[in-house]
């Protein structure tokens, strides 16, 4: 797989193979999709997509930049080996899985000398943790919309739920607790909070759609380590949190939310006082997607930054 990259395959799409411990039986296949050039000179940008649980599409936007990008389905999403025997197994689903299924990316399309990493959302947490651990590759870091701590977020969540109109707080509240949350009524207020601190473009983008629809298809990873909703975190990630490492990420670092966000200024803000080398960009016109809902300002400010 590396040496064919090593030509310097100008866009392209395979499969890895990922051999998970617990599961020997069953090796996952990691998907991804280059475009550009690995061997350009260059640095190449990675960009870990959310959910957790979606895909990479919706992240295709990140092409707008013009360097070498890497995109690729996690474990147990998009066209990446799915594990639905494994919904709510706390002990497979675990940060250092996803870690691991990163680590395997970035050794076998040779990029160990040399990357930059982005992560949006939950992305953007495993993107964090990954720099903590100071890999000797890692040049600079993007975290985008992401939660320092899931205690902030589930607050932040808290306060923009009360946002809603009454009736959809009521069906929210009804449904989660009665446990009901896979009703169509539950997420159909889950659309509405969507609407306005997920994505307010209307129509809302169809690769956002399409990504939303992949925890649809199968909710296994999103439900086992996050839960039914962003403003109900049941699972894995509920205690989640990196304020107190956070300092050891040792490379220039962006950190980037809007507005409207589900990741409020007070959940991404301990980034921003513990990172030692670190900007931030706030976009005004934007909820959690700012690479659609400002795209241009979005891919100029990334450009920037990647390249100063």
């Amino acid at each position: 797989m590396a040496s064919s990259l090593a030509s310097g395959i100008i866009s392209g799409d395979g499969f890895i193979t990922f051999n998970v411990p617990s599961l020997p039986e069953k090796p996952c296949q990691t998907y991804y999709k280059i475009i550009g050039t690995l061997t350009s000179g260059v640095i190449p940008l990675i960009v870990l997509h959310g959910g957790p649980g979606v895909n990479h599409e919706y992240l295709l936007p990140f092409a707008d930049i013009g360097v070498p990008l890497v995109l690729y389905d996690q474990i147990g999403a998009g066209k990446s080996t799915h594990y639905p025997e494994k919904m709510g197994d706390t002990s497979f689903w675990t940060e250092q899985l996803f870690l691991d299924d990163l680590n395997n990316v970035i050794h076998n399309l040779g990029l160990q000398g040399g990357y930059n990493l982005a992560g949006h959302s939950w992305g953007g947490m495993l993107a964090a943790r990954h720099a903590v651990l100071q890999p000797k590759g890692l040049k600079r870091l993007i975290i985008m919309s992401s939660p320092a701590d899931m205690k902030l977020w589930m607050e932040a969540q808290d306060r923009l739920k009360k946002q809603l109109p009454q009736e959809t707080q009521d069906i929210i509240d009804k449904h989660e607790k009665n446990g009901t949350t896979e009703s169509e009524e539950y997420q159909g207020a889950m659309g509405v909070f969507y609407e306005r601190f997920l994505c307010r473009l209307k129509p809302m983008p169809e690769l956002v759609t399409q990504a939303l629809a992949q925890i649809a298809s199968d909710p296994t990873v999103y439900l086992t380590m996050n839960g039914p909703s962003e403003f109900h975190v049941t699972g894995l990630l509920a205690n989640w949190t990196i304020i107190e490492d956070a300092h050891k990420i040792n490379v220039p670092t962006l950190i980037t939310n809007g507005q409207y966000d589900e990741a409020q200024d007070e959940v991404i803000a301990p980034f921003f006082k513990e990172i030692p080398r670190v900007k931030w960009i706030r976009f005004e016109k934007s909820s959690h997607m700012p690479h659609f809902e400002e795209r241009e300002r979005y891919m100029k400010e990334m450009k920037a930054f990647l390249r100063y």
